[in-house]
């Protein structure tokens, strides 16, 4: 990477980290959750920190963490190899406890950075898309659409992206009801992310 774009990014990713836009909205503080290097190969998109990762301050350190890395079939060295592997939720802080569980991801996260991080992400074979809110943003399905309805049509948006619900303990009856997810999309994820981690830049 040249200098200059090294540089930029450099910058941008110090500012991420020390945003405060929504500050007084957020219960914990701000604490902005990302691992993203310029290399990376494959994007995850998350919704937001728990508890758990605002207070490490890892992405996807909790047990959705671990469902997550099984879907894969990575270890923790590789998912937390940022060169390999990018982890860019929609919101980078911990937005808060609503009455179902978290809140929605701030909206002001992704107005604010979302384009300009993703635009130094130049060498992505692969995103996926983990819950509403991510698949939401990036695949923009009718309104109408459940979040089970594009996890069915799943194989319409690969190689590119790929839609997931998300890997919460919180989610283990949805996939009962729709082992599309296990049965189908998991083999398929493994078999894309091995082929895709095994080529040389």
């Amino acid at each position: 990477m040249a200098a200059t774009a090294h540089a930029a990014f450099t910058r941008l990713q110090s500012e991420i980290r020390a945003c405060t836009l929504c500050a007084e909205h957020l219960p914990l503080g701000p604490r902005p959750v990302l691992q993203a290097h310029p290399a990376a190969k494959i994007l995850i998109v998350g919704q937001a920190p728990g508890t758990a990762v605002h207070r490490t301050g890892i992405p996807f350190n909790d047990p959705s963490g671990d469902r997550l890395r099984t879907w894969l079939g990575v270890d923790r060295d590789v998912f937390y190899d940022a060169h390999q592997i990018a982890l860019v939720p929609m919101g980078f802080c911990y937005p808060g406890k609503g009455r179902g569980g978290d809140l929605p991801p701030r909206p002001e996260c992704a107005a604010r950075w979302r384009t300009q991080l993703l635009g130094h992400l130049q060498q992505l074979q692969m995103t996926i898309l983990v819950g509403r809110y991510a698949i939401d943003w990036h695949l923009q399905p009718p309104k109408t659409a459940t979040l089970a309805n594009v996890v069915k049509q799943w194989r319409q948006y690969v190689p590119e992206m790929l839609p997931l619900p998300h890997p919460s303990p919180r989610n283990t009856q949805w996939l009962k009801r729709n082992p599309v997810v296990e049965q189908d999309i998991v083999p398929y994820l493994q078999k894309r992310v091995a082929s895709v981690l095994s080529k040389q830049p």
